[in-house]
């Protein structure tokens, strides 16, 4: 996701190191629970939506967010814009002292965690309460002069307090702008153990309009940036956390889980790992796709090394994997080789998409996997088998779609391609990792 010029800001560390307290020791790691917003679990589940319905609005959600990046997103832009409703999945957390527990979205495709706070000026909805911070006794403002402070794109001094104020704008108009605070943020770890994080910088928003759904409060940014709540907990989670999505749109009664330090490591059987590629802005995570195959099909969008020889190719980076996204955006030259392999090997009748938004689809009755193309991610170094409910979506009882789109500027491996797969970031090895798993027993 990513700003105009103003942006939102989430692996340098400026701050302090953040150890967890006591309760959780950095030698076991901890895991949470993530909530898709669609899921039974969810405060913005709208239970009146069919599924097709609700799959119809997660996909319009990815090409607006993807719309978004494309049109602003540069190689040089040093700020990233998101859009508030497009986030996927909720993150359960505690805020102040005493703890005020909140949900806000989990985005790997942002930096800043923000939260609606009284005074409340403007607000949108939210089942929540507003957290106060003049009842927390370890809040504290953020001097103008700080590091956060200049960390973010736009920011501006209240002289009379000698505070900093941030504001964060969305392609979609939607908007926040409140102070710069650090506070502590507790995790509810699915041990039921707390594990707290001290003086993490926030926002603290009392001036907030757009489309959020009502059960978050706010961005809890988990991109790669200066002020993400990934960056700021530093040492303590060893660089890595990870996560395994479960499949939502059958209405799965648990939630996925996100873990960090030592419970994020993937390792095992059947692993693959590939390079993080350092890039601007340093929110998003890149990663580099090497081609697609397609059945028998193999289909190139980066010639590997094996063939190129030894000289890296100008399209290292070419994509990103963001969590908040639901289809796969591809970039324009695989994204054709792969429409036209999938025609040729599917032999169901090609239908148009009832809700007019993606691009290849079949008339489907029953179950159909049998005569479906495997599909195969090949990033560097790494060979990602998918399997059917990866690659295509039912958006009605009889349409079955290919779940990939074509990318503008930006290429976005979404969470559709993501579920039941283990995977792990590695600051310190600078990899993401990805592991066949069962995520509703993970």
């Amino acid at each position: 996701m990513k700003l105009h010029t103003i942006p939102i800001a989430c692996l340098a560390f400026i701050f302090a190191i953040f150890m967890p307290r006591c309760h959780v020791t950095e030698a076991t790691g901890f895991s949470i629970d993530l909530i898709h917003r669609d899921s039974l679990q969810s405060p913005s589940l709208d239970s009146s939506l069919t599924t097709s319905q609700r799959v119809t609005n997660a996909l319009q959600r990815s090409f607006n967010r993807v719309n978004t990046l494309s049109k602003d997103y540069s190689p040089q832009s040093t700020s990233a814009e998101i859009f508030p409703d497009r986030g996927e999945y909720l993150m359960k957390f505690s805020l102040g002292t005493p703890h005020v527990e909140t949900l806000a979205i989990a985005d790997t495709g942002s930096d800043l965690t923000w939260i609606q706070c009284k005074p409340c000026d403007v607000c949108f909805n939210q089942k929540a309460p507003l957290f106060d911070p003049s009842r927390s006794s370890t809040y504290k403002l953020v001097s103008c002069t700080s590091d956060a402070c200049n960390a973010l794109p736009r920011t501006s001094c209240n002289t009379s307090k000698g505070s900093c104020g941030y504001t964060i704008a969305y392609g979609d108009r939607s908007f926040s702008r409140g102070d710069l605070a650090t506070e502590t943020i507790t995790l509810g770890s699915t041990t039921k153990e707390n594990v707290s994080f001290p003086n993490v910088t926030i926002g603290c928003g009392h001036f907030d309009r757009g489309t959020f759904g009502a059960g978050a409060s706010g961005i809890v940014g988990l991109g790669g940036g200066k002020v993400s709540l990934i960056t700021q907990m530093g040492s303590s989670i060893q660089g890595k956390f990870s996560y395994c999505l479960i499949p939502y749109l059958g209405e799965a009664e648990k939630p996925s889980k996100m873990n960090f330090g030592d419970q994020a490591v993937v390792s095992g059987d059947g692993v693959v790992s590939t390079p993080i590629v350092a890039k601007s802005p340093r929110t998003f995570y890149f990663l580099t796709i090497e081609g697609i195959t397609v059945g028998n099909q193999k289909l190139y969008s980066v010639l590997p090394s094996s063939i190129r020889g030894s000289k890296v190719s100008q399209s290292e980076g070419n994509i990103i994997i963001d969590s908040g996204t639901t289809l796969t955006f591809l970039p324009t030259e695989l994204y054709f080789q792969v429409i036209t392999a999938v025609k040729s090997q599917v032999k169901m009748r090609q239908i148009d998409d009832p809700q007019g938004l993606l691009s290849l689809c079949f008339l489907s009755r029953g179950n159909v996997k049998e005569e479906l193309p495997e599909i195969i991610a090949h990033f560097k170094g790494a060979d990602v088998k998918l399997k059917s409910y990866n690659t295509f979506i039912k958006t009605s009882q009889n349409s079955l779609c290919l779940a990939f789109a074509q990318a503008n500027s930006v290429a976005i491996y979404g969470n559709l391609a993501q579920m039941d797969f283990f995977v792990g970031y590695d600051f310190e090895k600078k990899t993401v990792s990805f592991k066949p798993t069962d995520c509703s027993k993970a």
